[in-house]
């Protein structure tokens, strides 16, 4: 299995991708400018998987893995586009009223905060309209949790976010990649690919992760904020 997805980015061209256009964004062929039509009458959400672009496959970007399920899940596998004022691939699709931006950074881990908050800022997004797709090392290959705002624990990219978009407000699924038991090997551990043990559980993840955050997503679109573990 490819943790990337396997999922392409549709490069410049004389047509947008169906996603953008059924979601409302025209892009140049140059992917350097779009514009955004009139914001949809449903509600709009940013879902940003954190990770490394070009090392698919490692723990470390298990959140763009997510994103690439999430984005077959809804259609739109093939409309990944790259914009360059926000340094990060992006595919639209409608998920009921609602619209999802989702986002893949091209920024380093350290720096993914930097796409992420000029996606938000592009589409008129505050940090609570945000999630954050990312590995968690504090929790065992397998087990997720969706939690709301709070502090980055240590994870880089999330720092990043909070730092970017000035706030710790953002919900984020954690996706949890174990800890090596030795805490020096952690770099190397986070850096590295999964063991082939590792990607037979892969799959029942990626599809757990798009459910859980699929059925978040609608809760919050229909009413007030839903309730989410800890």
């Amino acid at each position: 299995m490819t943790l990337g997805g396997g999922v392409r980015a549709v490069n410049g061209g004389s047509m947008s991708p169906p996603g953008l256009l059924r979601a409302g964004l025209w892009r140049s062929p140059a992917m350097s400018r779009c514009v955004l039509e009139p914001r949809p009458p449903g509600k709009r959400w940013l879902v940003a998987g954190l990770g490394n672009p070009g090392l698919p496959g490692t723990r470390h970007s298990v959140g763009m893995a997510v994103l690439g399920q999430l984005a077959r899940r809804l259609g739109v596998a093939e409309s990944w586009a790259r914009d360059r004022r926000c340094a990060a691939d992006l595919a639209l699709a409608p998920l009921g009223d609602a619209q999802l931006v989702l986002l893949r950074p091209r920024r380093l881990m350290n720096a993914n905060g930097r796409s992420v908050a000029r996606a938000a800022e592009m589409f008129g997004l505050t940090a609570e309209e945000v999630y954050l797709v990312h590995d968690e090392l504090d929790k065992p290959l397998g087990k997720l949790a969706l939690k709301l705002g709070g502090s980055a624990r240590g994870h880089n990219g999330v720092r990043s976010c909070i730092s970017c978009l000035n706030s710790s407000a953002m919900p984020r699924l954690r996706v949890g990649i174990g800890r090596p038991t030795n805490p020096e090997a952690v770099q190397a551990y986070v850096l590295g690919c999964f063991s082939p043990s590792e990607q037979e559980l892969l799959p029942l993840l990626l599809d757990q992760a798009t459910d859980l955050l699929l059925d978040h997503i609608r809760e919050r679109s229909q009413g007030p904020s839903a309730g989410v573990s800890p």
